[in-house]
């Protein structure tokens, strides 16, 4: 299907870009439902499978985001701001109004052949009382799944808003808006969505346009039209496909960083990669379990580190700054 959504002064001027926890919530939960995962995120599915060997999606989760077709706006609220806290948006699920949840499910049910799935019933009878709980199931995944690499994937985003906003300043919204991606053309008066699963028109969308990179979207722009949200759309944002890949062993980093961090805590900083358990740690690099709690302690004081919950683990990973360290003439280097 092909779509436009066009454009008045007005539009333009309320066009605004965002960045949700709640997009890569539902994005991320896509490339797990494929079978395989997409190659570029299998690194990434991979750490996460093996720290959580009974998944981080439940049935219901995985019911609600299938591998395609509809995925429930309630999901998706409008970013209020920039960038939205998790907390904040689960808070905006929690208030969806139970005829914008049913509405959504019924689609679900039309896509499966007619019947919604089992584990959706009890939300779609009693949606009030069954969001706090689905909420929770969220907040479990995200700290599994996505919190513990959340500054990296933050850190791309906040790049790509701030690439498109200067291609903006420097040459026009016009080509910034023609550049968002190949299924996406702006053709002077209106956007051009090429292959949409659903129409997007201004008879169906509110004003403005609100951009939303992703780093779990690729390989599609998604679309979410809820009047009176401004239409959304979140595509994949520059960079995505190196995420997740390996790059050279940065051990010849971790011995410059050694007489300025000392060589135990350069040596956990350089594991920190992938985020690991103050266990896994001890087992990598041979060190007490007492002494990795020491210096991880040391470099979350100082903003190099962050810790995150798993189950009954708890997860250290690098922050933006940390991984600052481990840039080297502008490369990134991972293990």
């Amino acid at each position: 299907m092909r779509t436009e959504l066009h454009f008045s002064a007005n539009d333009l001027a309320l066009t605004r870009f965002a960045v949700s926890p709640m997009q890569e919530v539902v994005t991320s939960l896509r490339a797990l439902a494929h079978s395989p995962v997409p190659a570029l995120y299998r690194r990434w599915a991979g750490q996460v499978r093996e720290r959580n060997a009974a998944g981080p999606v439940t049935e219901r989760l995985a019911a609600l985001v299938p591998p395609d077709g509809h995925l429930p706006d309630f999901l998706n609220p409008a970013p209020v701001g920039f960038s939205p806290s998790l907390a904040e948006e689960l808070a905006a699920i929690n208030a969806t109004s139970p005829g914008q949840v049913r509405a959504d499910l019924d689609i679900l049910a039309a896509e499966a052949g007619g019947r919604l799935p089992a584990v959706l019933e009890p939300l779609h009878r009693d949606p009030a009382g069954q969001l706090p709980g689905l909420a929770a199931e969220i907040e479990v995944y995200w700290e599994r799944a996505l919190a513990p690499y959340w500054a990296r994937i933050r850190a791309l985003l906040a790049a790509d808003v701030f690439h498109r906003s200067r291609q903006a300043a420097e040459h026009g919204t016009a080509r910034m808006l023609d550049e968002l991606h190949g299924t996406v053309r702006w053709d002077g008066a209106a956007l051009r969505l090429e292959r949409r699963h659903c129409a997007v028109t201004r008879l169906n969308a509110g004003a403005g346009l609100l951009l939303v990179p992703s780093a779990f979207a690729w390989p599609r722009v998604l679309t979410r039209v809820l009047p009176p949200d401004p239409p959304q759309l979140s595509y994949p944002a520059r960079g995505a496909a190196t995420l997740w890949e390996r790059r050279p062993d940065p051990t010849d980093r971790a011995e410059a960083l050694a007489g300025v961090l000392g060589r135990s805590r350069a040596r956990l900083l350089a594991e920190l990669d992938a985020p690991a358990s103050t266990t896994e740690l001890a087992r990598r690099t041979g060190l007490s379990a007492a002494g990795v709690s020491q210096h991880l302690t040391a470099l979350r004081t100082a903003g190099l580190t962050s810790a995150h919950r798993a189950g009954h683990a708890v997860l250290y990973a690098r922050t933006a700054v940390g991984d600052s360290l481990f840039e080297q003439d502008g490369q990134a280097f991972h293990r």
